[in-house]
């Protein structure tokens, strides 16, 4: 009778996942072998990072590092661990983000707060930051500079991270979005140089006609018509406001560029993310609106990500 009961196949994981994980296991599952099966289960519903999200969900219902998952992979799990696992995937088979069932995502080496309130920080936005790093090392001591549609806040806790003797104002149309932000401000310790502010672009700005010496932004680009075509992951759980940027995507990016010039100081720069499409567009507008030294920049995909230019120096 022992030996039918040790050679009688495992319960799938996938009983374990949808009845009470009390039900009888013959073999108990490990860290690996549960990691095995929750893999092959995201790859076989079209997950295209399917072990790093079955080895984060694990390590969030466990309470360890990646690094722990492997010393410890013989490890059999104790049912609450597997239930606790169970709900996580669950919820990731719903195609939920997984930044969002952890509530954070590292952007530019730094932990952001998220949740469905924000858009996700994704790394392309990283060059943003580098742009606009790169284009202030001259006044890399003081400056102030705006980001407009800050959404989480992560490009500008990024740039007050490098550049702490800066002011930096941050704006987002959403109430929700700048909770948000002010969370990550006070985790990241720049409530000294980071101010958040809610309100329509420029129209949130106290009218004390203060310009900066740098102005981004990662406004919505997508266009409306391309929305329901997004996975599910984006499609039905970031936040359409952030998503959405009118008919061809560049509706608030027209805005930003026509109202900058009158914000901007002498030299200072201005630096947008746009669509993977979008960069000669972009380069177009700042043109018309008598911007110089423009640049496009490429992310790590080679994709002209960000186009940035200067307001000209005052005549001597």
């Amino acid at each position: 009778m022992c030996r039918r009961f040790r050679t009688r196949p495992p319960l799938p994981l996938e009983s374990v996942l949808d009845i009470p994980v009390t039900e009888p296991n013959p073999e108990p599952w490990s860290i690996k072998r549960v990691l095995a099966w929750a893999t092959d289960d995201f790859k076989r519903r079209g997950n295209k990072s399917a072990r790093l999200d079955a080895e984060l969900l694990l390590c969030e219902a466990l309470g360890l590092d990646r690094i722990k998952l492997i010393v410890e992979a013989e490890r059999p799990l104790a049912e609450e661990e597997l239930a606790r696992y169970r709900d996580l995937i669950k919820r990731r088979r719903a195609s939920e983000p997984i930044a969002y069932i952890l509530g954070r995502r590292e952007f530019f080496a730094l932990p952001m707060r998220v949740d469905r309130r924000v858009l996700i920080p994704r790394p392309d936005t990283e060059i943003l930051v580098e742009t606009a790093l790169d284009g202030t090392r001259e006044r890399h001591l003081y400056g102030r500079m705006l980001d407009l549609c800050t959404g989480s806040g992560c490009v500008a806790i990024a740039f007050a991270k490098e550049r702490p003797t800066w002011r930096v104002t941050a704006v987002d149309l959403s109430t929700d979005a700048a909770t948000v932000a002010r969370e990550n401000v006070r985790r990241a310790g720049v409530v000294h140089n980071v101010a958040v502010l809610e309100g329509d672009l420029f129209a949130a700005l106290p009218k004390d006609n203060v310009e900066f010496e740098l102005i981004t932004a990662n406004p919505p680009y997508i266009p409306s018509g391309d929305i329901a075509g997004l996975d599910a992951d984006v499609r039905d759980f970031e936040p359409r406001l952030a998503l959405d940027g009118g008919a061809d995507g560049m509706d608030i990016t027209r805005r930003l560029v026509a109202e900058s010039m009158r914000h901007l100081s002498p030299g200072g720069l201005l630096a947008l993310e746009g669509g993977f499409d979008q960069a000669p567009a972009v380069e177009a507008l700042l043109k018309t609106h008598g911007f110089s030294q423009i640049t496009r920049s490429k992310d790590l995909a080679g994709v002209e990500r960000v186009v940035s230019g200067r307001r000209p120096d005052e005549p001597a």
